[in-house]
């Protein structure tokens, strides 16, 4: 097959094109595919006497639209597009679309939350989506006209109605560790901003807390650790980087969005140790153990796809990315899967880590280390485990104290 000839407006762009696709591990074919839309692209600009700075987002909703009145059945929708408009706007050939302005009540008032947890808590990515949508959650369950908008007659009583809702909606469900403490979170900010006059969070209960601050932390058991990382296909390209994953969460205790924040430039392999970027921006450095390292260089060198992602751990469909801190734990529960055993995720191997220390007799101030605790209270819920030592601190009762 003859190589493409782009003629037109985005003619000068084809090669770049062809770069930034291969670049982010799409297949030959694939990029062959994105090229020949280009020039389909160009040509349609180009009988329009249209330049690439016209390429709005208006403008290629007319190009779909048309290739789809002519019976095209292949680059017909946004997705396919997609890359293509990524790549002329990175190179400022086509225009970035409009910054999207909230426009109602609801969208101005979530915006001016991101803008509290990212400013004034210093929250996560992770974090604040996980709020703005129980946030978003609430908003929606609230009554409220358009003019006076939802927030008019918020009280405690209809906190509380709410939160007698949500709770019957969950019977039968896993723990939810995220909706109660983000209710709390955005009623305190809708104080603190004056959209309500009275402090509510006191209706929210405290609700179920961790289960590690109620009583001995639930730890996965040694035979499952050893069976979900049996179970990962080493030969497989797939197989090396969930191993290379899991080992990582068992060896270092890190948790899931450590794994997916490790970037490859955070590994000092001459000097033995790995940069760890944890919650809050903090970054610790910890020594690197000789089979994690291993595991590591044979995921590196014999599976990691060709990427731009400076990611330890990226995806295995293109275009290859960074992981997510949810893809960390679908790895550990496909792997429980194909184990056979009780699921569990990878806060539950920190406190097997935990566990394993304290039997080894390791002081609590050495596994606050490890886990990277930011406060000795976090550390404390290990002590519990400890039967023996607790027993050393039981005072006998005192001789004739029941008569």
């Amino acid at each position: 097959m003859g190589r493409i000839v782009v003629e037109g407006p985005l003619a000068p762009f084809t090669d770049g094109l062809r770069r930034y696709l291969a670049g982010r591990g799409y297949a030959l074919d694939t990029v062959r595919d994105h090229v020949h839309l280009l020039a389909d692209l160009s040509g349609w600009l180009s009988a329009r006497d249209m330049a690439a700075a016209d390429l709005t987002e208006r403008t290629a909703e007319e190009f779909l639209l048309a290739r789809r009145a002519v019976g095209r059945r292949i680059g017909v929708s946004e997705r396919a597009l997609a890359p293509t408009l990524r790549y002329l706007r990175s190179v400022q050939a086509a225009p970035q679309p409009p910054a999207r302005v909230p426009a109602t009540f609801e969208e101005v008032l979530l915006a001016q939350y991101r803008r509290h947890l990212e400013g004034e808590r210093g929250l996560s990515e992770g974090t604040i989506k996980h709020y703005l949508r129980c946030a978003r959650v609430f908003l929606g369950w609230l009554p409220g006209s358009k003019r006076a908008g939802p927030l008019a007659g918020l009280s405690a009583g209809r906190v509380t109605g709410y939160v007698m809702e949500w709770a019957r909606h969950r019977e039968g469900l896993p723990p939810d560790m995220v909706t109660l403490p983000a209710l709390r979170s955005f009623l305190r900010f809708l104080h603190v901003a004056g959209h309500v006059a009275d402090l509510l969070v006191g209706a929210v209960p405290a609700g179920r807390a961790h289960p590690g601050r109620l009583g001995v932390p639930r730890a996965a058991s040694g035979e499952g650790i050893r069976a979900v990382l049996a179970s990962c296909d080493r030969d497989s390209a797939a197989g090396r980087r969930d191993y290379a994953i899991m080992l990582s969460l068992t060896r270092l205790a890190l948790r899931g969005g450590e794994v997916a924040r490790l970037e490859l430039d955070d590994v000092g392999w001459r000097a033995g140790h790995v940069s760890i970027r944890g919650k809050g921006g903090r970054v610790d450095v910890l020594p690197l153990p000789g089979d994690v390292g291993q595991a590591w260089a044979d995921y590196l060198l014999h599976s990691r796809p060709k990427t731009v992602s400076t990611t330890l751990f990226v995806t295995m469909v293109a275009p290859f990315g960074a992981l997510a801190t949810s893809s960390v734990t679908q790895v550990l529960a496909r792997a429980c899967a194909r184990a056979g055993v009780a699921r569990f995720g990878p806060h539950r191997i920190r406190h097997a880590v935990a566990c394993g220390l304290l039997n080894s007799g390791a002081s609590m101030e050495e596994i606050g280390q490890l886990l990277r605790h930011a406060h000795e209270r976090t550390t404390a819920i290990y002590a519990k485990v400890d039967q023996a030592r607790l027993a050393e601190l039981a005072r006998p009762c005192p001789q004739g104290a029941a008569r």
